[in-house]
């Protein structure tokens, strides 16, 4: 298969997102497909808009010679008009991969309502859907109706070969000492860093430490306000901020930790939260989105609302070693009933070979009751 894709900035970008498109593109590349980028600029939410109009992106679009054409959800203001534009001009389908909806995500309602009109657009415009998760599959049904053909491919957790045994993780949990906590993700507001950090600051500072994972260049005005209220908050000597962290720093960081919180107010689906478990962390993380699709609550970690809410789950395991080692034992379980990166992308790839229309005599989506792209 030749096919397109088209992110905004670099593949090798760090979020949950970039690395699925990653893998899906090393496998689609690992089976014999020729896989081209189409890299769009990052720019702010209007000026994308503008993208629709770009007479050489239009162009481009029109003389590729692809079997199909990917996109990721993230670009649907550059492309919500476009792709009507190409309707009847492209005879390659255009499939999206669907993380999470930015209507979705927590702001003033009057805000998402104005996304919501420019996604529902964009999702009415593609022949196909990649989604990561059930909840992102309903939460498009929701805005589209019924959407076909599409499939639903989880991330897995299973990029660092995690090696750590039951009884590493047994004696881990029953160590004496603070809670060891791990925080990974970008600083942007979304993923609720500043809760984390009202909810420690409510324990004795004898009872946790925090390691703090992600890029601070994401959002510059929010990390300023995380130092601030580190700083504020009288939480420096017990706080570590790392920034981006790859490979083996970051896994050493897995295996070292006790916990993972991460209480983002919405995720896609959280492929950090399983990552943790590949080590035996169990997950606290919030209850908007797709988490509740991997943390069963109380079993493998927690669902949270608030920071109340998650200083005493944190105060409960750090005088409850019993329940942390029997919690982290059920996240490993977890992590290993959960599908492998290959699989996930190997039924990916499945999928987008069966949306490729034949070209015998006519443009096939005919058969299989498939219709002819729509775009």
């Amino acid at each position: 298969m030749k096919i397109g894709l088209i992110i905004y900035g670099r593949l090798d970008t760090l979020s949950g997102g970039y690395l699925y498109d990653r893998k899906l593109v090393e496998h689609l590349e690992g089976a014999g497909d020729e896989v081209e980028i189409i890299s769009l600029p990052w720019e702010g939410y209007g000026r994308s808009l503008l993208h629709n109009f770009w007479f050489a992106l239009a162009e481009q679009l029109r003389q590729a010679e692809f079997d199909l054409l990917l996109q990721d959800e993230l670009n649907h203001p550059s492309l919500f008009w476009l792709n009507r534009r190409l309707r009847g001009q492209v005879s390659y389908p255009i499939v999206s991969i669907v993380h999470h909806l930015r209507c979705s995500e927590r702001r003033p309602r009057w805000q998402n309502w104005l996304y919501q009109q420019v996604e529902r657009r964009y999702l009415a415009a593609v022949d196909g859907f990649i989604f990561n998760s059930q909840t992102t599959r309903q939460v498009v049904q929701s805005l589209v109706g019924e959407v076909q053909p599409h499939v639903v491919a989880f991330p897995a957790g299973d990029r660092f070969q995690a090696t750590i045994t039951p009884p590493q993780i047994e004696e881990r949990a029953r160590q004496p000492g603070p809670l060891r906590l791990l925080f990974v993700g970008n600083l942007i507001p979304r993923k609720g860093l500043h809760v984390l950090l009202e909810a420690v600051a409510g324990l004795p500072e004898s009872d946790w430490q925090l390691d703090l994972v992600g890029d601070t260049a994401v959002s510059l005005r929010y990390t300023q306000q995380i130092r601030q209220q580190i700083t504020r908050q009288g939480l420096d000597s017990s706080v570590t901020l790392h920034g981006p962290l790859h490979g083996n720093e970051l896994a050493t960081q897995m295996a070292h930790s006790h916990l993972l919180v991460v209480p983002s107010s919405y995720e896609g689906f959280g492929i950090v939260y399983l990552e943790g478990m590949a080590f035996g962390l169990p997950a606290i993380a919030g209850r908007g989105g797709a988490a509740h699709e991997i943390i069963s609550e109380g079993v493998n970690g927690f669902l949270v609302e608030g920071a109340a809410a998650l200083r005493q789950h944190l105060h409960m395991l750090h005088h409850n070693r019993a329940q942390l080692a029997q919690m982290s034992h059920a996240a490993q379980t977890r992590f290993a009933a959960h599908p492998t990166w290959t699989e996930s992308m190997t039924k990916t790839r499945e999928f987008l070979q069966s949306v490729i229309p034949a070209q015998v005599g006519i443009q096939v989506g005919h058969k299989n009751g498939y219709p002819p792209s729509r775009v």
